[in-house]
């Protein structure tokens, strides 16, 4: 239990809530993102074999989240942050719709699109209009070390730099929400066991109910309905009910 006198909402969110604003991402139905093979623009492999295709890849990510808006999902969490609730997301998409909708709290597992970091430094990250007006990411863009510069984006088969501090956060839960995602990528599929054992638990999907596990509650619904829909119930009895 959290030693904060307001409950504490934590929310996992991935794919499924950022596809219902228009973006397409990796699923493992057909290994395709975008129609281009994942291990041909989001592993280090790829980025040592041809880094001009992964920035243009990435360059074209970040015009289609721009373009995106937050959709109601979004903007229910943030709404219910404004309320006084205190809500914490942790994200596996590389979006800012929930900084855009208003969330304060995000913390991004896997990276976020609107930032270029150094290839040999992590900790050197830029918002990618500082680097280029035209808010893409070039060839012989240096950070301050002079190496090339990349997408902040955490690439299959490298470590997850946040994932503690996500677990961290999630150990401070007295309810949780899973919008959009199965966790069923590592390692934030370990991320529920995380939880306190009396915090109770939704999991929001079309799929909610083959998805669930024991003792977490599906609402079966995308996330642009079940979302809104719990958030106005909690609102309307002040508190996470079980």
């Amino acid at each position: 239990m959290s030693d904060h006198t307001q409950p504490h909402l934590v929310v996992l969110t991935g794919a499924g809530i950022s596809a219902e604003s228009g973006l397409r991402t990796f699923r493992d139905g057909d290994g395709l993102w975008e129609n281009h093979r994942v291990e041909d623009v989001a592993t280090p492999e790829a980025w040592a074999r041809d880094p001009e295709t992964v920035l243009r890849f990435y360059d074209e990510r970040r015009e289609q989240a721009r373009r995106a808006r937050p959709n109601a999902a979004h903007l229910a969490l943030a709404e219910l942050e404004a309320a006084g609730f205190r809500v914490s997301v942790v994200t596996q998409n590389i979006d800012d719709l929930h900084e855009r909708a208003g969330s304060r709290h995000v913390l991004h597992l896997h990276g976020e699109i609107r930032l270029a970091r150094s290839s040999v430094d992590a900790d050197l990250r830029y918002p990618v209009e500082e680097v280029s007006a035209r808010g893409t990411i070039a060839i012989g863009d240096l950070c301050d070390k002079g190496s090339q510069l990349r997408p902040d984006v955490v690439w299959f088969g490298e470590a997850v730099p946040r994932y503690a501090e996500a677990c961290d956060i999630v150990l401070e839960a007295d309810a949780l929400l899973v919008v959009g995602t199965s966790l069923a990528v590592m390692p934030a599929a370990l991320l529920l066991e995380q939880a306190p054992l009396e915090a109770p638990c939704w999991l929001v999907d079309p799929h909610a109910r083959d998805l669930a596990p024991p003792g977490v509650s599906p609402v079966a619904e995308p996330a642009s309905r079940g979302v809104p829909a719990l958030v106005a119930r909690w609102r309307e009895q002040g508190g996470f009910d079980g």
